[in-house]
């Protein structure tokens, strides 16, 4: 699903820093992310909010271990689509949001429409799922899939900087 673009508030360091603590840790309290920042809690969850309301702060969420809820296996998908009209596009981005092994899509410019980061249980899981529904999707002219090994870095977001 399209996000929304943030509303260009220019961003102090002390907004820089409450993003780069939340993003570091999205549960840390509004305390402790207030005196990290250097101001008092009630203008810090002020400005937790602003930023939030302007698209800079999208969510928050846990970071699950993939292998302790049995998905063994992952796997980045180069997807090529027959047409690259917008509605078909539209379409087959509409289909991959319905599977939950998905984890992530990526609209690529290059030889691949799309790249999809895969999560199955294992090897055999992410056969069925890519000869029964992926492979089989409309539109869908080509996958060449890669697995992954072992991850080596994985960081959500962006790095933000704070000078000082």
């Amino acid at each position: 699903m399209p996000r929304n673009e943030p509303n260009r508030v220019k961003l102090d360091q002390i907004d820089r820093r409450i993003l780069r603590d939340l993003q570091d840790n999205g549960r840390m309290t509004n305390v402790e992310l207030a005196r990290r920042a250097g101001i008092s809690a009630p203008p810090c969850l002020r400005r937790v909010r602003a930023l939030e309301e302007a698209g800079y702060i999208q969510g928050y969420h846990a970071d699950l271990d993939p292998k302790a809820l049995d998905f063994n296996v992952t796997v980045f998908a180069q997807v090529g689509l027959a047409s690259q009209a917008e509605a078909d596009l539209e379409a087959f981005e509409a289909q991959v949001r319905a599977w939950p092994e998905v984890r992530e899509c990526h609209m690529l410019a290059g030889e691949a429409d799309f790249l999809l980061k895969v999560v199955a249980r294992d090897w055999d899981a992410y056969q069925r799922f890519l000869t029964e529904r992926l492979t089989a999707a409309p539109n869908v002219s080509h996958v060449k899939s890669a697995l992954s090994i072992r991850p080596t870095k994985s960081e959500p977001g962006v790095p933000v900087t704070v000078e000082g």
